[in-house]
This record gives structure tokens, sequence and C-alpha cells, in this order.
């Protein structure tokens, strides 16, 4: 399996959790998927009064300058971690 193939299937058990990952797990994934599949933030910064859309694009800029590949395997290595917790805390 590929690296792509590995990471659009880590994707999809994310939804698979039970539980639902703290705000900052959340938004370590989020940034980390635009990142792979967009490279660098390219947008500017939201308005003070978009608080989530904020913390979003700081998720994503704060990964700026990683490569496709290496936001991917960042991803797969985050999910893992995440399915493992969910795994021990059953």
């Amino acid at each position: 399996m590929g690296l792509k193939e590995e990471f659009e299937e880590h994707a999809e058990k994310v939804n698979t959790l039970k539980a639902l990952p703290s705000n900052e797990d959340l938004l370590i994934l989020y940034g980390l998927y635009k990142q792979a599949k967009f490279g660098n933030v390219d947008t500017s910064r939201p308005g003070m009064f978009s608080m989530k859309e904020r913390a979003k694009w700081d998720a994503w800029k704060a990964v700026e300058g990683k490569s496709s590949e290496e936001a991917m395997n960042d991803y797969i290595t985050k999910v893992k971690q995440l399915l493992e917790d969910a795994a021990s805390s059953a």
C-alpha cells in the first residue's frame, strides 16, 4: 500500500473513533491534513471574531513547510496514536 492510500485509509479511520478527540488533537489533524492535501496555507488569517476558523488556520500555518509526504506520515502517526488511546481506554 502506498503512502497516499494509507493516508486516505487513516483519514477514514478517524471517523470510526467512538469519542471525539480533543480540540487540540483535532486541530493537529486538520493542519496536517490540509498540508498533506494542499501544501502551505495560501489564505490570509481570519479575523479575531472568527475564532474557529482562526484556530484552524493557525493549525495549518504551524505545519507550513512540511512536504506532503511528511505531513501524511505525521497524520498517520497521530491517527494511530488516537486509535491506540481509544483502545486502551475502552
